[in-house]
């Protein structure tokens, strides 16, 4: 969902046209794969819900559900799930894998994960160029939880989510270094993209599309050779790492069913 996050070119050409309250662009890491996108994977992800169809009123449900959970600790959650680009932000999924993720106690895995947010967040770029589908925050008329960026989001597509991509790619990562842990780093890796949804920011179905488009790139990354060499570092990092210093119960508590926990 957040294309105007992943495309360097498109960010840099935007920030003069924001206001002065706008948050500053990100930057954004190179990644591993060749950043054109794959013309391929329109076949691959189909139109978003029609107007008027029984798809379509299961995101606007959706999106009245989230609504409601503003204030709340899932929504907190979700804001905090946003930020792609922070010194955190690669953190998010420490609770799930339990271990510390992060620049200065996992580099490698954090570099690793760091440069696939292009590959994974670019993997649906031409079903949203396609598609031009307006987000739950333009429909309804109520705050996401990332106003500072609402200016740059209206103009990018909302289907499918690249930052639904981005968690769930992270998440199938992570699940091959930590196998042990597989199902905890699948489960919390579709809560990240289901943020995305409580932040009014996606639909339901972009989050649930970024999750194919985030397979297939994943598939692809195990084909280069750089990724796979890194890949194979952090694993032995991983090994040795800490536990995480987050607080896991306040996490887990965010993510009870009652709190909005993802679809």
């Amino acid at each position: 969902m957040i294309r105007i996050f992943l495309i360097a070119a498109a960010l840099t050409a935007a920030v003069p046209a924001l206001s002065q309250q706008a948050a500053p662009a990100p930057r954004m890491e190179k990644g591993y794969l060749d950043p054109a996108p794959v013309p391929a994977m329109l076949g691959l992800t189909p139109p978003p819900p029609a107007s008027g169809s029984p798809a379509e009123a299961r995101d606007i449900e959706g999106a009245r559900t989230a609504l409601a959970l503003r204030g709340t600790p899932r929504w907190s959650l979700a804001t905090s799930d946003a930020d792609l680009f922070g010194p955190g932000a690669t953190g998010a999924l420490s609770c799930a894998a339990g271990i510390d993720i992060g620049r200065a106690s996992t580099p490698l895995l954090d570099r690793l994960l760091r440069r696939t947010i292009a590959d994974f967040g670019l993997s649906g770029s031409v079903a949203k160029r396609t598609y031009a589908r307006p987000r739950p925050f333009m429909v309804n008329e109520q705050p996401s939880c990332t106003p500072d960026w609402e200016p740059m989001l209206r103009r990018d597509g909302s289907y499918p989510s690249g930052h639904s991509a981005i968690g769930f790619g992270w998440s199938m990562i992570l699940a091959e270094l930590l196998p042990d842990r597989a199902a905890l780093l699948i489960a919390r890796g579709r809560a990240f993209g289901d943020s995305r949804r409580i932040c009014n920011a996606h639909w339901l179905s972009d989050v649930e599309e970024g999750r194919v488009t985030a397979t297939v790139a994943l598939a692809r990354l195990h084909a280069d050779p750089a990724f796979t060499a890194d890949l194979a570092a952090a694993r032995v990092e991983a090994r040795s790492a800490k536990p995480p210093v987050r607080d896991c119960a306040v996490e887990a508590a965010a993510l009870e069913p009652a709190n909005g926990a993802s679809k």
